[in-house]
Parts: C-alpha cells; sequence; structure tokens
C-alpha cells in the first residue's frame, strides 16, 4: 500500500481536521454574506441624494464662515479682547471649495470589485493560514503523543521518507481545500460585486494582479501548515507549535513592540513579522516615522518612509521555513523514536 495514500486517508479521516476545515470555511462564508449585507448598489436617486446634501453641507460650511468673519471683524472694531482664536486679518475665514464636499461620502457603502477585492485576500489567507497551521501541527503531534509515529517506524522505517511523506499528504490536502475555497471566494464576491456594488473596470491588468495576489496566499497558507506541521514534529507534541506561536506572537511581537516603542526605534513595524505578512499580501508596507521631517520645496514637512516589500517577506518566510523544517527533519534523523 502507498504510504502517501495512507497519510492522506488518515488526515481525511481526522474528526479535528474535517471540523477545523469546516470552521475555517464557515468564517469564510459568514465574510461573504457580512459584506453582502453592509453594501448597498449606488443608482441615481441616490447619487442625486447625495448631491443634496453635500449641497446642504456647503451652504452650512457657507454660513458658518459668514458668521465668524462677522464676529471677527466685530471683536478688531471693538478692540476688545476675545476668547476665541480669531486671525489677524478676517478676510482668511471662507469656506472650503465647494469641489472638497463631495457627493460620495454621503452614499452607502458599496462594493467596488475592481477596488476592493484585493483587500479580502487578506483575511481569506490568514484565516485559512491559521486552519493550515492547526491541522499540520495536530496532525504529527497527535503522531507522536499517542504512539502512532513509533508503529509507523517498525512497518515503514525510513525516518525522514516517513516525515517527509506525512507532510507532503498534508500540504495535498490543505492545498485540495484552499484551491476550490479560493474560487469559491472569487465568485462570492463577484456576485457581490453585481448585486451589491460594482463590476466595472475589470481589465486584463486588474485580473492579473488579483491573480497573483491569490496565488501569495496560498503560498503563506501553504508556508504556515509547513511550520506548524515541523514545530510539532520537532517538539513531538502539538502544544510544542501552539506553544511556540503564543510565545512569538505575545511575548516576542507585542513585548517587543512595546520595548521598541519606548526605546524610540524608527521604524519600529520593521522588526515585527506581520509587518512582513502583510507586505507579502500587499507587495509593499510603507512605514512612515514622524519624528523624522523631510522639508519639501513648498515648505511641507513630511516624515520620513521606509518600503517592505514582498521579496524581502519572502526571503524571511523561506528561511523560516529551512530553518525550522530543517531543524525536525535533523532530530527525526539524530533522536531515538521512544
Amino acid at each position: 500500500m502507498s504510504l502517501f495514500r495512507t497519510e492522506l486517508r488518515r488526515l481525511t479521516k481526522r474528526r479535528f481536521t474535517r471540523y477545523s476545515t469546516l470552521l475555517g470555511l464557515l468564517v469564510l462564508v459568514a465574510v461573504v454574506v457580512g459584506v453582502f449585507f453592509t453594501n448597498q448598489k449606488i443608482d441615481a436617486s441616490q447619487l442625486a441624494r447625495a448631491e443634496r446634501q453635500a449641497d446642504q453641507q456647503y451652504q452650512e460650511q457657507v454660513r458658518w464662515s459668514e458668521q465668524e468673519r462677522a464676529e471677527c471683524e466685530k471683536a478688531k472694531t471693538a478692540g476688545t479682547a476675545s476668547d476665541r482664536p480669531f486671525p489677524d486679518d478676517c478676510s482668511v475665514i471662507t469656506p472650503p471649495p465647494r469641489d472638497q464636499i463631495q457627493a460620495d461620502w454621503f452614499l452607502p457603502s458599496t462594493f467596488d470589485f475592481a477596488k476592493t477585492f484585493d483587500e479580502t485576500l487578506i483575511p481569506f489567507a490568514a484565516i485559512l493560514a491559521l486552519v493550515g497551521f492547526v491541522i499540520g501541527a495536530s496532525f504529527v503531534g497527535a503522531e507522536w503523543s499517542t504512539g502512532g509515529m513509533m508503529n509507523l517506524l517498525l512497518w515503514r522505517p525510513k525516518r525522514l521518507t516517513v516525515l517527509l511523506t506525512k507532510l507532503a499528504a498534508l500540504l495535498t490536502g490543505i492545498l485540495a481545500v484552499t484551491l476550490p475555497a479560493a474560487v469559491l471566494w472569487f465568485a462570492g464576491f463577484w456576485a457581490v460585486a453585481t448585486f451589491r456594488g460594482s463590476t466595472e473596470k475589470m481589465t486584463s491588468g486588474v485580473w492579473q494582479s488579483f491573480l497573483l495576489t491569490s496565488l501569495r496566499g496560498v503560498a503563506l497558507v501553504l508556508v504556515l501548515t509547513t511550520i506548524g506541521f515541523a514545530l510539532a514534529s520537532l517538539g513531538r507534541h502539538t502544544a510544542m507549535a501552539l506553544g511556540g506561536v503564543v510565545a512569538v506572537m505575545v511575548v516576542g511581537q507585542f513585548g517587543l513592540g512595546i520595548l521598541l516603542g519606548m526605546a524610540g526605534v524608527r521604524f519600529a513595524e520593521a522588526w515585527l513579522l506581520p509587518t512582513y505578512i502583510l507586505a507579502w499580501m500587499t507587495k509593499t508596507v510603507t512605514l512612515e516615522d514622524w519624528r523624522s521631517c523631510n522639508a519639501t520645496y513648498f515648505g511641507e514637512c513630511k516624515p520620513a518612509t521606509m518600503d517592505i516589500t514582498w521579496q524581502q517577506s519572502s526571503v524571511l518566510l523561506s528561511v523560516s521555513v529551512l530553518v525550522i523544517l530543517g531543524a525536525a527533519l535533523w532530530t527525526m534523523r539524530r533522536r531515538d523514536i521512544t
């Protein structure tokens, strides 16, 4: 009997795998349904009403400016002190230009597929990555804690072959769930945009960008699944992976963020793992340091910036997988199976 098919069957038959997958998919469905009911399709009557509300807002600003200018001129003419911080020249109190009060401010939320769909791929990848991590850790962790790994090695004594075959079966199963889920995610939000938003401006370039972002999301799911599997194999228990994540995220990330903020480190977010995961999905994350001032020719003070790119994130993720999985393989080869 094929070891790969046996491990794949073992993975799919586990109740924890089924329940975790079902829970993750239900969360994704809840997200789509929530977006559907919190958005509306904009029609001509809503646009007209928003224009009227924008005009009313502008007229209120005009009346307020006239009242403030009159109060300012009155205070200047009387020469009395005022608790109002009026400018020296009352003529500068003017309403904002009409075009700065946009009708879009008064429109209900609507789902624009071309502008918004890429943002939905981040929670999609995050939810499935969490599911993959937990399933991967439990899949091999349960084998160690119950003695199943020792029995399996009696049948197939090649340690690394057994561990890597388990990992291959795990990634195949996760991929078999992730790819159809991604297709349904596209279809679900396309339906949301059709009935509760807009599907305009969908060019080939936009589709290509969405496809590449989706592929990066699938890669992130597989990477975190592998890390969960490797951590549980390294500690020979599911708790090793779950405890390691809690330690990294709570102690390492939260504590490190507080420490860096207290120390006044520039671009402190560059030392935090979520920044690189976000950069992997969005291609670039721009960090800003408002304590630094880059003066422009127009007298503006702009903060210093630092870009974290998806290429940098790919290096970090690749190194993490190689180190953790390599350590799991090394311990599998060197340590006694007891």
